[in-house]
């Protein structure tokens, strides 16, 4: 099964009160495993930068001033989603700048039916525990030692080895993996090539029970305990 793991950075929190996307960064996973297939584009937004946003993606007005706007690079985005489910942390914010901005270029939304929420997905598996992105990576043990601000392919990077974890972990691929008759043949073949198959003569068991000269050196050891427990 196709999926795309995406992340947005922005100008601020709601797209309604002006607020439009700067930047966009997507992963393909096949069988919740990366393909090495990305997506990541910046966007002008034709406005400022507030002074908190830039503090936590670090894109500022000036660095983002020559970029593309979104209506023009926005065929290229949706050729990479396809029909695919979208995997995203707290999913409801980047679904809302997303379809805002498809909405602006003139384009139909991305359907709500395709949201696959991480946050949601992790206050099921892990309820009264912290559920940003940096929490679940410390969890888990992803390294996110180069992560020193937002960034949207970064962040979907990491978001989609949290989502392998919270949907079984890694070895999830495997599993789906035989559901494909052809795959499981393979895998089938794979492992028979590694394991390899017996040769040789085949031997008959051996007895495994004692002989004449292991029962009597069992009863004189027997014999020599005191008072033994069996015999009260």
């Amino acid at each position: 099964m196709r999926e795309i793991v995406f992340d947005t950075e922005t100008t601020g929190l709601d797209p309604k009160t002006g607020d439009r996307m700067v930047e966009m960064g997507c992963v393909e996973m096949v069988n919740r495993v990366p393909t090495g297939a990305t997506f990541h584009a910046y966007y002008n937004p034709q406005r400022d930068m507030p002074a908190g946003a830039e503090a936590v993606h670090g894109l500022s007005a000036s660095f983002l001033s020559d970029k593309q706007l979104f209506k023009d690079g926005a065929a290229e985005l949706l050729e990479f989603l396809g029909d695919a489910p979208l995997v995203a942390h707290n999913a409801g914010f980047d679904f809302g700048f997303l379809n805002s901005e498809l909405a602006l270029a003139g384009l139909e939304p991305v359907s709500l039916d395709r949201m696959v929420d991480t946050v949601a997905l992790a206050r099921k598996k892990h309820p009264g525990a912290k559920l940003s992105l940096d929490a679940l990576c410390t969890r888990y043990g992803i390294d996110r030692s180069h992560r020193v601000k937002h960034g949207a392919l970064l962040d979907a990077e990491l978001l989609a080895q949290v989502y392998v974890e919270l949907t079984g972990g890694r070895q999830i691929g495997l599993g789906l993996a035989a559901d494909d008759p052809a795959t499981e043949t393979k895998v089938d073949e794979t492992a028979s090539t590694l394991i390899g198959k017996p040769t040789g003569e085949r031997r008959e068991p051996r007895p495994h029970h004692a002989s004449s000269e292991e029962l009597a050196r069992h009863k004189q050891f027997v014999d020599q305990i005191e008072s033994p427990l069996w015999s009260n």
